[in-house]
């Protein structure tokens, strides 16, 4: 009996944690200055930093990203992402200093925070790209770039950043 009852307490417990995150904080996490490191397909590493802040009366979180070694030293972007209350969703929009621009819409897998684009078809192929948000720490957390061209059963890996906070 007494097994059951901390069990019963302990799901008690962490249903009021996650009914107590309200969507509109679901990325709140990703709020502050980071140091972002990467590893390239030939083994060498890269850097930068990622400022994140919340503007717009705290309604919206923007992205200032630098990278500052390798392949990306000198790119540079920024994103804006906006929780829609009417519509129940996230939104980014990411800009880049190379033309790039991506709008995705946010979703959620148990603790991985995600945005995904919408269809893109190339070369004959139909193509969906995400970002996943995922082990997520105080501290630290992982990034990935993936695609996937088989509507989502299988994900390629395109890049990964590793986040650490700056104290």
């Amino acid at each position: 009996m007494k097994h059951f009852l901390l069990v019963l307490v302990s799901l008690l417990i962490t249903s009021q944690n996650f009914a107590q995150e309200k969507p509109s904080n679901y990325f709140d996490f990703w709020i502050g200055s980071w140091d972002v490191t990467w590893t390239y397909a030939d083994g060498s590493p890269g850097k930068g930093t990622n400022e994140i802040t919340k503007v717009l009366d705290g309604s919206v979180i923007q992205e200032n990203f630098v990278g500052l070694e390798g392949a990306y030293k000198g790119f540079k972007g920024i994103s804006i992402s906006v929780y829609n209350q009417a519509q129940d969703k996230w939104y980014q929009t990411w800009q880049d200093n190379q033309g790039g621009n991506i709008n995705l819409t946010g979703e959620f897998d148990g603790d991985k925070r995600i945005f995904r684009t919408a269809l893109v078809e190339a070369n004959g192929q139909r193509i969906y790209s995400r970002m996943v948000f995922y082990d997520i720490k105080k501290d630290s957390f992982t990034w990935d770039w993936e695609q996937t061209t088989d509507g989502g059963e299988t994900w390629t890996l395109n890049w990964r950043i590793n986040y650490k906070r700056r104290s």
